[in-house]
């Protein structure tokens, strides 16, 4: 079980805000984990700092191995968490690690940004998705991917392949 109050060097230090949100949000987040996804903790002390692997078994990315790493900050939950993606990938919404992704934005456009409702489980679900039904070719973070989505999606699907191949094994 995890305890809200650690003992350091005979010294009690209160947990923050965050740190409390996240013992409920980790478990939750355990439980409702895409089957494509898999969650690892370096430190499992540690619940602010842990690692995404998603696996899809669909879509232009199916048989890639997508590393993340999440790191929630002091202020959580009323900023995201940080995201980046580890793995080099060819695709319209990932970009040298940046991830374009409205619930990852603190203000956005679309109203569909960062609130202090949200979860760590929308985040995963949300990043998980990023691999099926939440392409957007219309706002894309990495141009050249999308443009050649739209001009050619034979090339396209060949270079997330090749992509996947070198990059994501």
């Amino acid at each position: 079980m995890i305890s809200l109050t650690r003992k350091t060097e005979r010294v009690c230090k209160r947990i923050s805000v965050r740190d409390r949100l996240l013992v409920k949000e980790v478990q939750e987040m355990e439980q409702t984990l895409p089957s494509t996804c898999r969650i690892h903790f370096a430190d499992p002390h540690v619940l602010s700092e842990f690692s995404l692997t998603i696996l899809p078994d669909e879509g232009y990315w199916q048989g890639g191995k997508f590393q993340f790493s999440i790191s929630v900050p002091e202020e959580y939950n009323m900023t995201p968490p940080e995201v980046k993606c580890l793995t080099k990938l060819w695709h319209p919404n990932i970009f040298d690690g940046d991830i374009c992704l409205s619930l990852l934005r603190q203000n956005s456009i679309d109203g569909m940004g960062w609130a202090p409702t949200r979860r760590l489980k929308d985040v995963i679900w949300g990043l998980n998705s990023l691999f099926t039904d939440l392409l957007n070719f219309d706002d894309p973070l990495n141009i050249a991917a999308a443009e050649q989505y739209l001009q050619n999606k034979t090339d396209f699907q060949m270079k997330v392949k090749e992509f996947v191949q070198l990059y994501a094994r």
